[in-house]
């Protein structure tokens, strides 16, 4: 009876060995090697609490290629919360039947070029890499991330100060519209 039992124990590990082994050595394409970029994947993905993005830049210089990946970053990062906002505000809009629907957007569109503009210094550097290539120039490799809670009390204070805006305007339910929104982002990752 001991024998058998150590030897089906012995059967089941060789067999997840043996499956493990074979999700390990799932082949490429000939010709095709995977690339492992720093400073990117599924840990810098956009999720329900922060705005994420990545770049690199390149450059003989390297302050300069840290300045690339920076600036393309930030413009991917203003992108997808310019994206992200415009579909909350159309969303909150909608739901909120206002007399005034044209204006109200014109407003909140007015408004997000302002926020964004203004939240983008709250950015924080989550991943910075930088290599020197073999013909000597240098990239540098980042991903920044952005409070999407700090993006609504950004909203909420200037929302506030707008007193055409503030007559209409429900920070619960922008926020749960928000709050949505982010939802539906960090699942499309």
């Amino acid at each position: 009876m001991k024998n058998l039992f150590r030897l089906s124990t012995f059967v089941a590990l060789l067999a997840t060995v043996a499956m493990v082994g074979c999700k390990k050595a799932e082949k490429l394409p000939k010709g095709e090697e995977e690339v492992n970029i720093p400073c990117s994947g599924s840990d810098y993905f956009t999720s329900n609490k922060v705005f994420r993005a990545n770049s690199l830049g390149e450059s003989q210089d390297l302050v300069t290629s840290k300045k690339k990946a920076l600036t393309n970053a930030r413009n991917d990062l203003a992108q997808a919360i310019s994206t992200t906002v415009k579909t909350v505000t159309d969303n909150y809009v909608n739901s909120r039947e206002m007399n005034n629907k044209e204006d109200v957007e014109e407003r909140f569109e007015s408004l997000n070029r302002e926020v964004v503009d203004q939240t983008l210094t709250g950015i924080r550097t989550i991943c910075e890499k930088q290599v020197k290539t073999s013909s000597g120039a240098f990239k540098t490799y980042i991903a920044i991330e952005l409070s999407a809670d700090e993006l609504v009390k950004q909203y909420n204070e200037r929302l506030s100060k707008d007193e055409r805006l503030k007559i209409d305007y429900d920070y619960e339910k922008f926020k749960e519209t928000f709050d949505k929104e982010m939802e539906k982002r960090a699942k499309g990752n």
